[in-house]
């Protein structure tokens, strides 16, 4: 088991790249591939739960550590880590990565070995992500995101998918620019990419020259995730990328990618420039609640299905960013469990979307109406994950909300006034587009004949709306794994955290 334990995250990180290499070899033959991806993508999950299982739950450091050296010159060291904050986010990743091939079926006719190689890569990157505590195997995970993501887009996707892709991997890479910057001007002076021991030099105050530069390298990486997350008013890229890629992609980009750039304000922003964090917070904040309310108001307005979706995604990230820059214990918790209910709850909408596309190829609202009728089990399950995303209690979605608004509440009473607009916007846009899509009667002929939900789509939704409803009936099982954690990150803001309520 020690053995294991040491090499897990390395097993879990590779092993769908491995299957992508593997794929590359295999048979032609459409149902194989299919078939090889889905055993693939489900090793993986399986391998992933081993972390949840022998999580130390009351540690808040890095468990599972891997460290090697890579390079020698330059210092750079294959350092592999996770605490609470990651934890959720790799097993979110392995979750949501089979039911994207399992979304993907029938829906991909053309290059249907490559999509799968690429969807297996993609995986890999974003695992990387969450578990690389070496600075420059992170940005090398980071940057690797980038090119499966555009290919989705790009080879995969619908109507305008070259302008989307070409646009998403601009603004992303281009914007990752800044925190590599920051990234060398950090091991110029320290001599190590490792950011355990970054953090320690700059808490230590042993770093040449930071004080003058700090601000400078705050910025850099907050532009990166800002620009990935995004926040207002970075967020142009993400209508496009998401309403011409693929449902898959449309998937893992809401579900996953999103989660890089929050994810990393709270490890980086946070972790590494807590006072830089603390003295820019009163601006991030408006820009998030800018988001909530901004995100919201546009998605109300959208008639096509997809692009609404897209704006709640900008929405609701915008909690995630206002709880961080929060620095209260129920904000971070907040924040992380919006996240991983936004990644469940959204990514099931888009797979809804995805389903009703693959039968009328549009996802325009006026084209449908009155889908109740042809399609019970289908309108069943799409009410369902609205109401998780809306933030009904119980449900996943209420949670996540309920403690961002309280750290909110506690860090300025206004913070949460406004950002408490946003459950109600939510709520407006999601059952009217409900209402429209599925009440009243049939109003195009060729929706009366549209099939029901059939056995495949039902495997891939059912996950998604057992988990939606676990989340939300007993959160405990995940904020446990995050509260120490996130308790760890908070001891710099020590003067702005409340005392914690025992569990």
């Amino acid at each position: 088991m020690n053995w294991l334990d040491n090499n897990i995250l390395t097993l879990i990180t590779f092993a769908p790249a491995l299957g992508a290499a593997l794929l590359m070899v295999f048979p032609r033959r459409q149902r194989d591939i299919r078939v090889f991806a889905l055993v693939i993508s489900l090793l993986t999950f399986v391998l992933s739960l081993h972390l949840p299982a022998h999580f130390h739950r009351d540690q808040a450091g890095f468990q599972f550590d891997t460290n090697v050296q890579w390079i020698t010159t330059p210092n750079i060291h294959y350092h592999m880590g996770m605490d609470g904050i990651s934890l959720w986010l790799v097993v979110l990743t392995t979750f949501l990565t089979p039911l994207c091939v399992l979304i993907s079926w029938t829906s991909i006719h053309e290059r249907v070995k490559e999509f799968f190689i690429i969807l297996l890569i993609l995986e890999t990157a974003l695992i990387g992500v969450f578990v690389a505590l070496d600075l420059f195997l992170f940005y090398f995970f980071w940057e690797a995101t980038l090119i499966p993501m555009a290919l989705l887009i790009g080879v995969w996707g619908h109507g305008r998918r070259v302008y989307a892709a070409v646009k998403f991997f601009l603004y992303t890479m281009i914007a990752s620019v800044f925190m590599l910057a920051g990234i060398l001007w950090l091991y110029a002076k320290t001599g190590t990419f490792d950011f355990v021991v970054i953090q320690s030099a700059l808490h230590n105050g042993s770093v040449p020259d930071f004080g003058g530069a700090a601000q400078w390298l705050f910025l850099g990486f907050f532009i990166a995730f800002a620009v990935k997350v995004p926040l207002f008013p970075f967020h142009t890229w993400l209508p496009d990328a998401h309403v011409e890629a693929p449902t898959a992609g449309s998937v893992l980009l809401a579900g996953v990618l999103l989660k890089m750039g929050t994810y990393g304000m709270l490890r980086f922003n946070l972790g590494l420039f807590p006072e830089q964090a603390r003295a820019n917070a009163s601006w991030i904040a408006v820009l998030a609640l800018i988001g909530i309310v901004y995100g919201a108001l546009v998605a109300m307005v959208q008639p096509n299905m997809k692009k609404l979706i897209a704006y709640s995604s900008i929405s609701h990230l915008g909690f995630v960013v206002l709880g961080i820059f929060s620095f209260t214990q129920a904000g971070l918790n907040g924040a992380m469990f919006v996240m991983l209910a936004h990644g469940i709850s959204t990514g099931g909408l888009f797979m809804l979307a995805g389903t009703l596309y693959e039968r009328r190829h549009t996802y325009e609202i006026s084209e449908f109406g009155g889908l109740a009728t042809p399609m019970p089990k289908y309108s069943t399950f799409f009410l369902f994950i609205v109401l998780a995303s809306v933030g009904l209690p119980l449900l996943n979605g209420f949670i996540g909300e309920f403690l961002v608004l309280s750290g909110a509440f506690q860090a300025k009473m206004w913070w949460g006034i406004v950002g408490a607009t946003g459950v109600i916007w939510s709520a407006c846009y999601l059952l009217w587009m409900y209402q429209r899509v599925f009440f009243g009667v049939v109003k195009h002929e060729e929706n009366n004949t549209l099939p029901d939900l059939n056995l495949r789509e039902r495997v891939a939704l059912w996950p998604a709306a057992i988990m939606a409803l676990a989340m939300g009936v007993a959160p405990l099982l995940w904020l446990n794994a995050i509260d120490p954690a996130v308790h760890n990150a908070l001891v710099p803001f020590t003067q702005f955290v409340s005392k914690v309520v025992p569990q």
